[in-house]
Formats: structure tokens, sequence, C-alpha cells
């Protein structure tokens, strides 16, 4: 299958599709991948891409205008634009008619009201890592993912995270048990 995806610069879950040699994945970024795989990484506006013919689009949308734990900025983010910006990014996912397979996570949001209610909410827990983090999944052509490792534990680590110039990023990685569970599930 060739699969795209989108808004992934750690890799985690392309080189999960990849590890088995059953499928042509290429992750997405405006940023250089931090995977250690720029052979597989499209370094561009995924916009252009996504005109293209492919098998699977998951999609991690930037999710700081979106997200409720940054609730208090949502009337500033309104007022400059920023939130719409992103809610008109997020929706380029949810017109892909040409793609059989489509898979969106963000967090827990303001999406589900202008959108539509995820088709399903998982937790790192549910994958092997004993923290919280739910991300909501919005479907299309695929099946809702099935815990694979419940883990004890309920630590708020992300949540938690000191401020700092990487903060964003390190909050956004996807959990290495989420990527197996979505390669090994929809791969």
């Amino acid at each position: 299958m060739k699969i795209l995806v989108a808004c992934e610069e750690s890799q985690a879950v392309t080189i999960r599709l990849r590890w088995n040699g059953w499928h042509d994945a290429y992750s997405c970024d405006i940023e250089p991948c931090s995977g250690g795989h720029p052979e597989w990484h499209l370094q561009q506006d995924v916009t252009k891409l996504l005109k293209e013919k492919w098998d699977m689009v998951i999609a991690f949308p930037p999710c700081t205008d979106l997200a409720v734990s940054g609730a208090r900025w949502f009337k500033e983010k309104q007022v400059d634009g920023r939130q719409q910006k992103s809610i008109d990014f997020f929706n380029l996912f949810t017109k892909l008619d040409h793609i059989p397979m489509v898979a969106i996570e963000n967090p827990i949001g303001i999406m589900s009201t202008h959108y539509r209610k995820p088709d399903q909410i998982i937790q790192p827990w549910q994958y092997g890592h004993g923290e919280t983090k739910a991300a909501c999944l919005w479907l299309k052509g695929l099946p809702l993912l099935k815990p694979t490792d419940i883990v004890e534990g309920r630590e708020q680590k992300i949540w938690r995270m000191a401020p700092g110039p990487r903060r964003a990023k390190l909050r956004s990685k996807t959990y290495q048990g989420i990527a197996d569970a979505m390669s090994c599930q929809w791969g």
C-alpha cells in the first residue's frame, strides 16, 4: 500500500509501517524528520500531496489551536485567526474522498463540535505506556484500534511537562505502542 503519514516529523508511524516491508509509507512535515530516515520523509507542504493517489492517509494535524488544553487562549486565537486557520487545515483531511482509508488524530478539542464527534478516543495506557493523554481518532474505511497492552499507571507526564522551547514538539510525539497498533491493525 502507498501510505502518507501527514504532519509526522518523528516518523514513529512511518517506520513501523515500513518495518515489515509491505508498505510504501512516507512521513510528511514542513520540518525535517527526527526519525532517522530522510529517504522516507517528504519535507514540504502536505496540501500538495493530498491531491495524489494514496491508499491510506494517517494525519496528525497540529493541535495547538484546537485542543481543550489551550482553551484559556481560545479568545486570542479566534481574534487573530489562528484557530480558524487550524480548523481549515484539519478539515482538509476530512475531504479526501478519493482516498479509501483515512485516520485523523488529535487531542480532545473543538473539532468534536466543528467537524463531528470522533469515532474513538484512545489512551497511551491501552498500548503499553502508563500515562494519560487522550487522543481522538476520526476514521474512514478503517476499524477502531484495539488495545494491545493495557498497563497500570495513569500518570499525566505530558500535562506536567515543564515549559521550554521543545515542549510542543515533545508533547506531540506519537507513543510507540500506538504507532505499533496503527501499523499492525491498519497496515
